[in-house]
């Protein structure tokens, strides 16, 4: 059985890769879209939204209630690519062993 220390260095490992990780995903980017395109939103892998395009046709229809469908619909699908990097990050860091947690992003 592993003394304490041992644990507290596994726990400072852990930590030091959990800080990486986060480092890492910040600096990945995905790209969410809508209405085949005709909204996208890029967001890095941790989920925070760092741009987002709308293609000058959906404004000049002035539809203004499917724009903001197309935009948050564009914003999810960031987000569910970002969840995806981040549960594959999470995987690498943990050998694929399934934790009864998730690590905050």
């Amino acid at each position: 059985m592993p003394d304490i220390s041992q644990l507290f260095q596994l726990g400072q490992q852990v930590q030091g890769r959990l800080t990486q990780m986060q480092t890492e995903l910040a600096q990945q980017t995905v790209t969410g879209s809508a209405g085949g395109g005709m909204v996208t939103v890029t967001a890095d892998g941790r989920g925070q939204v760092q741009s987002v395009k709308v293609d000058p046709t959906v404004v000049a229809d002035g539809d203004v209630e499917m724009l903001e469908d197309l935009v948050v619909a564009a914003v999810a699908d960031a987000q569910r690519k970002a969840e995806e990097v981040y549960r594959s990050e999470v995987k690498k860091l943990t050998g694929g062993m399934s934790l009864p947690f998730q690590f905050p992003l």
